[in-house]
């Protein structure tokens, strides 16, 4: 493969000779600019693999060529080089379309790791987007959602992700990864609202031994663990505030202080964030800090609801049953009857794709083995979002009062195992045969 050309963009010559050096031990050749018009000069002369510009230029703001780049070079990574601390200035590029920035005074490490990550994006990729986004369906929203995907996958800016329940957040996270220069580094998913309160600094941080009482040995940090890769933050707005301070700080610094530990540690992670939340009304209520929202909130991404797309149904019954049916041992996916796809069709899915997946894995179950029909689906009228338990009759008796309670235990696990009912039977300690016998038995959706 021929030598990569990097465009240097900056009117100061120390950082100009710094980066050069840096590039050109890397193997690169360099070309280097000290003010807007020159940079232009020289895009317009040659093509290059990869361009790092100050933002700070003597005739302009180097945002604009961020901006230029996007337009005419789409496939070339642009770096922004920012003033310490500027975070503003930080998010504005990465809003212009920038792959990444490094602040001043430029740490060499961070700037290796940065064109590293540039650099392997200029290998191209031959495989179809559409075909291996994931991401199934032909409705507007999902193929938009399939282009934003491959734009995303190209910069390094943080993304959070809204969307109801059940949408396919953390799919889209994972694709996101897995398409860009990242993809061959770790994907750490966690459950913001899943970690007790008082582990929360331990987990995401990390800690060193004797730090605490039961800190036996050091311990490296969701961070760390991420280290190169994507950290995914589910469920963010479960973040209590004292948590919410420390993680603005990790994701300003780009460094983490292991509990115990008296420096900081520096960390090279691309954040996702997720929540079926309104993050924007949280931050009016005083509940999620407005300065983090704006940190992790650089580039939004929807998830579309099922009932949003009800023509891309029958293709997801499709690719589900078939999946389901190499799960169970089927020769061959049994089909939906015309009124069983017309119930599909006219139902809301409050529970979106993970609710279809349920109900489908349910009717393969109860079906004849070649035909899925209405009653094997057992649809319920939907429950209104976030109805309240019925009371219990004054009059119940003990039996009544005790399957209420194994159904609640049931749908909290189900709950907080995303659905999979293996994992789900193992948090409460029976088969999987036994948890599908109770949920048929107590006729739980």
């Amino acid at each position: 493969m021929n030598k990569a050309t990097a465009l240097i963009v900056d009117d100061e010559a120390d950082i100009r000779e710094l980066v050069e050096i840096t590039l050109s031990r890397m193997g690169l050749k360099t070309r280097a600019a000290a003010t807007l018009a020159d940079a232009r000069a020289l895009l317009a002369q040659q093509a290059f693999d990869f361009c790092i510009t100050d933002m700070r230029l003597p005739d302009g703001n180097g945002i604009s060529l961020v901006q230029q780049i996007q337009r005419d070079h789409p496939c070339m990574p642009v770096a922004m080089i920012t003033a310490y601390g500027n975070a503003q200035a930080a998010v504005e590029s990465l809003k212009a379309g920038a792959f990444d920035f490094v602040s001043k005074p430029v740490n060499i490490e961070t700037l290796r790791k940065l064109v590293d990550s540039a650099l392997r994006l200029r290998k191209g990729d031959s495989r179809d987007a559409a075909q291996t986004a994931g991401l199934l369906g032909e409705h507007a929203s999902i193929q938009n959602l399939r282009a934003m995907i491959e734009r995303l996958a190209r910069s390094q800016a943080p993304v959070h992700i809204a969307g109801e329940s059940g949408t396919g957040k953390e799919r889209v996270a994972r694709l996101i990864h897995a398409r860009g220069p990242r993809s061959q580094a770790p994907f750490v998913p966690v459950n913001c609202g899943a970690i007790p309160a008082e582990l929360m600094e331990s987990e995401f941080f990390g800690h060193i031994k004797g730090s605490f009482t039961g800190a036996v040995k050091d311990k490296a940090g969701l961070f760390q663990s991420a280290e190169g890769g994507t950290l995914f933050l589910d469920e963010v707005a479960d973040l209590p505030l004292h948590m919410q301070v420390k993680l603005l700080r990790a994701v300003q610094e780009r460094a983490v202080r292991p509990v115990g530990a008296e420096s900081e540690v520096p960390v090279n992670v691309r954040i996702i964030s997720a929540t079926h939340k309104s993050l924007g009304d949280l931050v009016a209520k005083g509940a999620f800090r407005q300065d983090l929202y704006y940190r992790l909130n650089v580039i939004e991404v929807r998830t579309p609801a099922l009932r949003e797309r009800g023509a891309d149904i029958p293709l997801l019954a499709e690719h589900i049953l078939a999946r389901l049916a190499r799960e169970v041992g089927f020769g061959t996916p049994p089909q939906l009857t015309p009124p069983a796809l017309r119930q599909l069709l006219e139902y809301p899915f409050p529970g979106n794709v993970r609710e279809l997946e349920n109900i489908l894995e349910r009717a393969i179950t109860l079906c004849d083995g070649s035909h899925i029909g209405p009653d094997d689906l057992q649809l319920r009228a939907a429950a209104p979002a976030f109805a309240a338990p019925a009371p219990m009759p004054e009059n119940a008796g003990l039996g009544e009062h005790i399957e209420e309670i194994e159904k609640q235990a049931i749908r909290d696990a189900l709950e907080k195992s995303r659905y999979n009912k293996t994992k789900a039977a193992q948090l409460l300690g029976m088969s999987f045969r036994s948890l599908r016998y109770r949920i048929k038995k107590l006729n739980i959706e």
